[in-house]
């Protein structure tokens, strides 16, 4: 992996000159730090909040500049953020084996920083071998929204956090509406495929435990694909893809509106029932939304009950000009402001585990109707980290599983099919870059000697 580095090193670093400006410099005494993440609006008061309790420093967001590969190219020449996002166990993995990632354990226990405090589902984001490289920022783990306004018209009670796939079919099937010539009004249910909930609750893995192998074609995995196939086609409680595009295209709350067009389509009335976030309040809080009425619970039970859950977050430049700085941006995030801005702004949950398990968690005053908080905190208390291989480009694996589950949704390829393609073409993915990267061959290799399952079944397919 280390050569992939450094030709991506080789052909952009002259690029990342013109990042000069990054340097932290000294303006009103104050000196500056630039953290590389997202451009959500929830940032401005994130930042605004560091900057009061460290007014040594002066935070400012890139927004520009967070793919995996722009970072890492741009920390190696020096002109990199001081800190900067990270979304998977792959990235961290790829952070620290090209050397930018700080390992910043005994920096964070100095601090009175507790790794075990955050929600054990984030560890995998932060700790790898042992050390530790960073803070996570927030936690999510999945629940079903639901709008109470269109089960009140149709009568129906309020699903319980204690049900199952098969009440929930019934349910949506009682909630789904068309018009005198079938074309859908509403839809019991709506939104993007959760794919890796299917999995968790059919008892499916990506991967084996060891990352070695796509596991993607063995019978629970293609089962739980043919359950979310068969909402659309068989139950016809969820829109076609068609049918969905239709449903966007007919004004009310526009597919290009920031969330996409599944939050605007169930804003708008047109699906009873989400599998979301607590993040989507980021977005349903807007006043376009101030007379939607919103409930929440736990998912349907599958054949188990496990969920993943995960989370962002933030790593340090190990060649930042200003390491102190950076590591206090880690104290903070460890810290209960921030940990109690980031249940206020609704930006998923607080990261360190006890913020969320207050009466100012569960109640704010701000947001009475927010009576469903402890849905979220629920789903995360069981929660599995989020399944990644260390010998596979994660970008790689979600192309792959995308283009595949495209085709299962558009009814043109069988679950069963697709999901033995997806993991034919991750296994070989895998060998690829195995190939290509010598030193992670070997760690390979030395998993497979231990009993670890090889993604190949031939050995002249071997790398």
């Amino acid at each position: 992996m280390k050569y992939v580095f450094l030709s991506l090193f080789l052909v952009m670093s002259a690029l990342s000159v013109a990042a000069w400006w990054w340097q932290p410099v000294a303006e009103n005494d104050r000196i500056e730090l630039v953290w590389c993440s997202d451009d959500n609006p929830m940032r401005r008061e994130q930042i605004a909040l560091f900057n009061q309790l460290y007014p040594q420093y002066r935070l400012k967001l890139d927004p520009q500049n967070s793919t995996m590969e722009k970072v890492i190219v741009q920390c190696l020449a020096g002109v990199g953020p001081d800190v900067f996002d990270c979304y998977s166990g792959f990235q961290l993995t790829a952070f620290v084996r090209s050397g930018i990632a700080l390992d910043s354990t005994e920096a964070l226990l100095q601090r009175g920083v507790d790794p075990s405090a955050v929600w054990p589902c984030l560890r995998p984001l932060v700790t790898l071998d042992g050390r530790e490289y960073g803070h996570p920022d927030n936690a999510h783990a999945p629940a079903m929204w639901f709008n109470k306004a269109i089960f009140d018209e149709a009568g129906e009670p309020y699903p319980p956090n204690d049900w199952t796939w098969t009440e929930f079919i019934e349910i949506a099937q009682r909630l789904t509406k068309r018009d005198s010539r079938g074309r859908p009004v509403r839809f019991g249910f709506i939104g993007y495929w959760d794919w890796q909930s299917a999995l968790a609750q059919w008892g499916a893995n990506i991967y084996t435990s060891e990352g070695t192998r796509s596991v993607l074609d063995e019978p629970k995995a293609c089962q739980a694909v043919q359950f979310m196939q068969d909402l659309i086609y068989k139950h016809k409680v969820m829109p076609t893809p068609t049918e969905e595009a239709a449903m966007s295209g007919s004004g009310g709350w526009g597919a290009g509106a920031q969330g996409g067009g599944i939050i605007d389509l169930f804003g708008a009335g047109r699906g009873a029932m989400a599998i979301g976030g607590r993040w989507w309040l980021c977005l349903l809080r807007n006043e376009t939304y101030s007379k939607l009425r919103l409930g929440a619970v736990e998912l349907p039970r599958g054949p188990s009950r496990r969920v993943f859950g995960g989370g962002r977050s933030t790593l340090v430049n190990a060649k930042s000009h200003n390491i102190e700085g950076a590591l206090c941006f880690l104290e903070y995030l460890h810290s209960q402001p921030w940990n109690d801005l980031i249940n206020e702004q609704a930006d998923a949950l607080a990261p360190v585990k006890k913020y969320n398990y207050t009466e100012g968690f569960l109640y704010n005053p701000e947001h009475p109707e927010e009576d469903y908080n402890a849905v979220w905190r629920s789903a995360l208390e069981n929660a599995e980290p989020m399944q990644v291989s260390a010998y596979v480009n994660g970008q790689t694996v979600d192309r792959i599983l995308v283009e595949q589950l495209d085709m299962v949704k558009a009814n043109v390829k069988p679950a069963t099919r697709a999901m033995r393609d997806a993991a034919r073409k991750i296994n070989e993915a895998i060998v690829e870059q195995l190939r290509l990267d010598p030193e992670l061959r070997e760690q390979y290799y030395a998993a497979v000697k231990r009993g670890a399952r090889p993604a190949w079944d031939r050995e002249e397919d071997a790398p």
